[in-house]
Formats: structure tokens, sequence, C-alpha cells
């Protein structure tokens, strides 16, 4: 019986043509919309979490800012943090290493065009070792910075492209400039995706002190907790100590400590918070779609009247008459989240590979097949729910009026 129902719906919905086909729209565009939104939105957590580019779960980043982080009025001044907060970090108990990183903005020169992009420092000794660990640097071609390299550089994979704003792909043994200081490339990393460290210039500690004039100013400090275990603690002696270093206040702190994870959290936060919007208003969009199939279906039962009655003339319950009718909404549903779910996934699929391109990421898009089934339960449930008042108008009929009607 159940067969012959779903047979009989999908030959009246075909029969029905261009009629069935606008009452689908509003279930299509509201489920291409959930879809393909829900989709890139997925892309773009992905490609964001790609450009962090810290493999540590023990490791704390320090960075100035907080409440207090701008000085007088109209100043406009960060109190930077300085080799004094570093040390007050370095004496902890809870501290494994605390490693400082400098970033500077600098004008890049070769094959006679420049650009602007940032320079960082490799520490030196064992640091130099944690940091290619942190920052999971991979050479591709050349090698990487040693101790006593002087005046040469290691670049991220982007200006090894023959893309690059160059217009020419930068190798080992090329010289640019930096800051109008010639250095020698002696190295390039491999692609990691992120349009941070791919981008960025690496050179030894006295080098980039010396085109960047910082002093004992710190950009970054980059914290090794005794082990993951104790991050927390770590975490809070790390502010007690700079409380203390920089006098101030618990709850005015001028300084920011946070973890690659925590950091990755807000981010998701924000991106979850946009996701559940978009859903709110593609879901306006399912609801019109539902109205569409109340009207639709409550026409057809009046245009069925004499089918309706021949129905149960022959011997249809009005279960059999509220199924069939049901069985037709519900499909409407279906066949709109069905071609919703397809369309949104493409749209969700190639602008994935937008995201990427944009962001320099290597996220390989995935068809989502939970959102997907989720799409198409839900529309096949929102078909049936909005045909229930007509199905059940169809199932009173008396079958001698609709006959005569």
């Amino acid at each position: 019986m159940l067969g012959d129902a779903f047979a009989l719906s999908l030959k009246n919905l075909r029969h029905r043509g261009l009629r069935s086909w606008l009452t689908l729209l509003g279930i299509f565009v509201g489920v291409t919309a959930v879809v393909s939104l829900m989709s890139l939105g997925n892309g773009l957590q992905a490609a964001v979490s790609s450009q962090f580019g810290i493999s540590s779960t023990e490791l704390l980043s320090v960075q100035a800012g907080g409440i207090s982080d701008y000085g007088p009025p109209g100043s406009g001044a960060v109190e930077p943090l300085t080799t004094k907060d570093l040390e007050a970090i370095q004496d902890l108990s809870s501290v494994k290493r605390a490693v400082r990183r400098n970033l500077v903005s600098s004008k890049i020169e070769f094959n006679r065009k420049i650009i602007f992009s940032m320079s960082t420092n490799i520490p030196s000794g064992e640091d130099r070792k944690f940091i290619y660990e942190q920052i999971e640097a991979e050479i591709l071609v050349g090698r990487l910075l040693r101790d006593w390299d002087s005046g040469k550089v290691v670049l991220g994979y982007n200006f090894y492209t023959d893309s690059n704003e160059f217009g020419k792909s930068v190798r080992p043994g090329s010289t640019i400039k930096v800051q109008d200081r010639n250095f020698e490339v002696i190295g390039i990393l491999e692609k990691k995706g992120s349009f941070i460290f791919d981008n960025v210039v690496y050179m030894n500690e006295e080098d980039l002190e010396r085109i960047g004039n910082y002093g004992d100013k710190i950009d970054i400090i980059g914290v090794q907790a005794i082990s993951k275990d104790t991050i927390d603690r770590t975490k809070e002696d790390v502010e007690k100590a700079l409380r203390k270093s920089r006098n101030v206040k618990e709850g005015e702190e001028n300084f920011e400590v946070s973890t690659p994870e925590a950091s990755l959290a807000t981010v998701n936060d924000i991106l979850g918070g946009v996701q559940i919007f978009i859903v709110i208003v593609a879901s306006i969009s399912i609801f019109i779609g539902a109205l569409g199939i109340v009207n639709t279906m409550t026409t057809s039962v009046l245009e069925r009247k004499k089918e309706i009655g021949i129905m149960k003339s022959v011997g249809a319950t009005n279960f059999q008459v509220f199924l069939q009718f049901f069985i037709e909404s519900s499909l409407l549903g279906f066949v709109g989240g069905l071609a919703g779910a397809l369309f949104g996934t493409l749209i969700g699929f190639v602008g994935t590979f937008g995201i990427n391109s944009f962001v320099n990421s290597d996220f390989v898009p995935t068809i989502n097949f939970f959102l997907i089934f989720g799409a198409l339960f839900g529309s096949f449930l929102i078909g049936g729910i909005a045909g229930i008042v007509p199905a059940l108008r169809a199932a009173s009929q008396n079958p001698v009026e609709a006959l005569h009607g």
C-alpha cells in the first residue's frame, strides 16, 4: 500500500508541472542557503585553523595588550613587552623556556619590484631548534639558518612561486633587499598553506635588530610549559610575574597570555555565531516554502474532490486518503530539499576552493554527508508537517458530496 501511495504521489506531482516546481522553490532556496553557507563556514574554519601554524599544546603566547593597553588619553601608545618581562618569565620554575620573537614590517626589493611583508627573528642555540619545531619548518630547497649565518635569510614558500608579486621566483643564491640592506637567500620553506607563514622573511636575531632597531622591545614571547599538564599553572605564574614586572594590578593587565587553542576557539566561536545567524535567516525561506506547500496542497484537495470521492466509493479509508496527500506533501519538501542539498554542496565545494586560494590554504573540501542527510530529512519532515492540515481535510471529505462537488 505504501509503495502504491508513493508511486501515485509522484505521478500526481509530475502532472501538476509548473505549480509543483514553484512550490519547491522556497524549500530549494532555503536548503541551498543552509547547506552552502554551512559548508563554506566549515571550510573557512578549517582554513583559519591552518593559519595558526603552531604544533605544540604546551606553548603560551604573550603579547602587549589588554584592559590598559593604551597610555594617557590621546597618546595612543601601547606599552610593549621588554627584555625585563622576558627575564621575569624565564625565572619561573613552571617554565621550560621563554623565547623572544620580533616582527618587523619590511620593504622587500627583488627583480626591481618592491613589496611589503613581515620579517621575523630565529633565535640561536637550543631555542632555534625549538622554534623550528613549533613552526614546523621543513626546507623545500636550500637549507635552514644556522647560528653563524649573517646577512642571510630563509623565505616562506610564496616567494618561490612564479606568480609572486615580484613576477619572478626567488631561489637560493638570489640576493634580495630587506629595508634597503642586501641579504642572500639560502633556503625556501615548504608550503604551509598559511598566508602568514608562507610570506615571512626569516633571519637571525642580529640581522633583524639591525633592520628593525627595536632595542629591548619584544613583540611576542613564546613560553613553553614544563608539560602540557601544567599549562594552566604556567599561565597563572606568567600572569603573576608580568603583573609584578610591569607594575599593574590584577584586572588592569596591559598584556595578554593565551594558547593557540584558546585563540582558535575564539575565532571558531565567532564563526559559529555567524553560522547560526545564517541558518536563522535561511530558515525564513524554508518557512515560506512550507507555506507554499500548504497552499498547493489545499488547492489540490479542492481540485481533486471527485478523485477523493471515487477513492472512498471503491473502499479507500480515511487513513489511506490522508496518507496519499501526506506523502505528496512530504515528497514536495523532499524533492526541493534534494535539489537544494545538491546545489548547496556544489556551491560550498567551489567556494571552499576560493577561500583556499584567498588565504593560501591547502585544506581539501569534503562532502558533509551528515549535513546533507539532515537537510533531506528536515525538508521531508517540513513538507509532511505542512501537508497535515490539507491531508486531514481531504480525508474528511464526504464521498457523496465529493462526487457531486
